[in-house]
Order: structure tokens, then C-alpha cells, then sequence
């Protein structure tokens, strides 16, 4: 099989066995999961609020869930192993859950909203974002938001940090997507920044060789010298170079006799004109000789 194949088969397998936890787990608080092929078999992590609703009394629903993984799946020797989740608050995939079962049972959307967004934030979390979409109160689908502190949508960030999870309520007027995304807290955000107060700038400034902050924004003097690194004595040969180089970058100056305007001035145009006009007309009477001469020695050569 192609490695694109393989990629696009683990990935649907992955779904399929989420979309499985969610439907069999739904009342133990399904918080997500993580899958790892070894070769010792596929180790699967399980996150619910209430673990011991998915091991069951001695053991029966988890034996359940691994003998539903091999036959269903194909899964070779699976091997579940079930977390509890610290702060549920903070689960994206639980709050979303609990706010749809919410709507379901009759609470007003925005009650709902405000409710939990505010749960959220009070359990510590940097920023929150709750999207509900559908027909929320009339027979006409729209898209309500209800957002608190700092939250990321694109990026690295967004995917590696934010936290998401999505629910649904099944109303009579039709279904209602519940879209939930959280930063947890301690979050460490590529735009983040401290500011110290009363603390010595000489403290955060690196080492300048006894030189205080001043002289180095003055920069180096005019007259300052400066030598090449790794030559401590001039080179002769280099001495030589460069003259021969000056030599030949010097430039010849010319004079050059430029006209002026009194020169200019003192120039007749008519008389210029004649003269240009007695040359154009003796060079035309020596065309015209030289071309009546060969026309005679033609006729004669005829003859």
C-alpha cells in the first residue's frame, strides 16, 4: 500500500474509533483519546469525567469496548487504558457535550452561552470561544458567538494549543452544532512578554569591554584607526599593488575649447548660410562633370 493510502486509512480508522468512544461513552463525560501503534499491539488512552462508568463493575464495559475494538476495527491486541480528567471545565470535548445536552433539555441558548463561558473562565482558562449554529430560536438558522479573554483561530498556536471540541443538540426545530475552543491555562503563547519593574539596566546588558552605553550609541570617532584583522604589519607586495592601481585609475585631463556666448553672438548666419550653400553647389558642378565625362566615354566606346 502507498504511503498516501496509509496515511488517508489511519486517519479514517482514527475517526471511526472517535465517533465509537463518543456514542458508547457519552454519559461517562468522553474527553477525547490517543492511539499508538507498538509492537506489542495498538495502546489506546482514554479520557472520560467519570472513569469508572467506562470500566464498569469488575471490568465488563472495558472488556466490552476492547472485544468491540478487535472485531469491529481490526485492531490487533488492544490495550485501553482509562484517565480521569483533572478539570472537566477545561475539556473542550466535555463542555461542548454538556452544553448540548443543556439545550436539550430547555435551556435558553444564551442562559446556556454565558453560563459556561463563564465556567470556563473561571476555572483559570486564558480565553474561550463558544459557537452555536443552527436554529437556535426560530424556524431561520443563524450563528451565535460568545467569546471571553485571549483566544487564537489560525497558526501553529491554534492547532497545537487551543483546545476543540464539538457537540450537538438534536432540537425539534433541527440540530445545533455546538463548537467549543479553549487555552488552557499556563499556556506558553509565541507573543508573550514579562515587563520587570526596578530592575538595573546594566544587569541585562551584555559585556562591552569597560564601555558604558553612551559611547557605543556615539559610535567610533572620525579619526578613529582601523586595521585589518589578522595583519599587524603592512605587506609590501600589497603597498605596490595599490599604487599601480592608483596610476592607472588617474584621469587625463584635456582642454577643450568650448564656445561662448559672446562667440556665439558675433557669428553672421547669413553669411554662414551662403557659405554652406557655395560649397553644397561646387560639389554638385564636380558631380556633374565627372558623370558627363563617363557618359562621353561610354557613347565613345559604343562607337
Amino acid at each position: 500500500m502507498a504511503d498516501e493510502l496509509e496515511f488517508i486509512e489511519e486517519g479514517l480508522q482514527r475517526s471511526q474509533i472517535d465517533e465509537f468512544f463518543a456514542q458508547e461513552l457519552g454519559r461517562a463525560g468522553y474527553g477525547g483519546m490517543e492511539v499508538a501503534h507498538t509492537p506489542m499491539g495498538t495502546q489506546i488512552v482514554l479520557k472520560a469525567e467519570k472513569p469508572g462508568m467506562v470500566i464498569g463493575k469488575g471490568g465488563k464495559n472495558i472488556r466490552k469496548i476492547t472485544t468491540e475494538l478487535e472485531e469491529r476495527f481490526n485492531l490487533d491486541d488492544p490495550q485501553v487504558d482509562v484517565q480521569e480528567v483533572e478539570e472537566p471545565d477545561l475539556n473542550a470535548r466535555i463542555v461542548a457535550d454538556r452544553l448540548g445536552n443543556a439545550l436539550e433539555r430547555g435551556w435558553y441558548f444564551r442562559k446556556a452561552g454565558h453560563t459556561t463561558i463563564d465556567r470556563i473562565m473561571e476555572s483559570g482558562a486564558l480565553g474561550a470561544e463558544i459557537v452555536l449554529s443552527g436554529k437556535v430560536t426560530g424556524a431561520r438558522s443563524r450563528v451565535e458567538k460568545f467569546n471571553r479573554g485571549y483566544i487564537k483561530h489560525n497558526g501553529e498556536p491554534a492547532e497545537d494549543i487551543v483546545d476543540s471540541g464539538v457537540g450537538v443538540a438534536v432540537m425539534k426545530l433541527g440540530t445545533i452544532g455546538v463548537q467549543v475552543k479553549i487555552i488552557p491555562p499556563n499556556a506558553q503563547l509565541p507573543d508573550d512578554f514579562e515587563v520587570y519593574d526596578d530592575v538595573e539596566v546594566e544587569d541585562y546588558v551584555a559585556d562591552t569591554d569597560g564601555e558604558s552605553v553612551e559611547e557605543l550609541l556615539e559610535g567610533e570617532p572620525e579619526d578613529a584607526e582601523t586595521t585589518e584583522v589578522g595583519h599587524d604589519e603592512p605587506d609590501e607586495g600589497a603597498e605596490a599593488d595599490e599604487a599601480a592601481d592608483a596610476v592607472d585609475e588617474e584621469v587625463i585631463e584635456e582642454e577643450i575649447d568650448v564656445p561662448t556666448d559672446e562667440d556665439v553672438e558675433d557669428v553672421d548666419v547669413d553669411e554662414l548660410e551662403e557659405a554652406v550653400d557655395e560649397e553644397l553647389d561646387e560639389e554638385t558642378e564636380a558631380e556633374a562633370e565627372e558623370l558627363m565625362d563617363e557618359m562621353d566615354d561610354d557613347e565613345e566606346a559604343e562607337q
